[in-house]
């Protein structure tokens, strides 16, 4: 008899210790936005997404797309710990001239696990002075 009631508090026990570390990730971004502004043709296409895991549980991203091949998402490979920040950098083809807008897709173990980014600006053509 006692044997099954140490067997039932350590299940009980297990059981709640299981969840008190089933915390959740959560990922918060600085900004949701990256505005290229007006930029030249063949001018530097990086730009960088800055978040924070403010969760309790390590972030992990899983993936990241963009709507475009024009548009290279790169996503931290590590889980992003509580508290700790990450980025994704995303490179953009600024040898196509236009506006710019596109939407980056994040996919994470976070409470929100999908989240869309977006990049706008216009890309100009250089001036040639003859």
């Amino acid at each position: 008899m006692m044997k099954k009631i140490v067997l039932v508090l350590f299940i009980g026990l297990l059981g709640f210790s299981l969840t008190a570390q089933n915390g959740s990730a959560k990922i918060e971004f600085t900004s949701e936005t990256v505005d290229y502004g007006t930029i030249e043709k063949g001018s530097d296409g990086v730009r960088v997404f800055e978040f924070t895991n403010t969760g309790s549980a390590p972030l992990i991203i899983s993936k990241v797309s963009s709507s475009c091949g024009c548009t290279i998402p790169k996503k931290p490979e590590a889980p992003i710990l509580p508290g700790k920040t990450g980025e994704i950098q995303v490179k953009y083809d600024t040898n196509r001239v236009g506006p710019i807008r596109k939407a980056i897709t994040v996919i994470s173990n976070a409470d929100t696990p999908t989240k869309i980014l977006k990049i706008k600006g216009e890309v100009k053509a250089p001036v040639v002075v003859q």
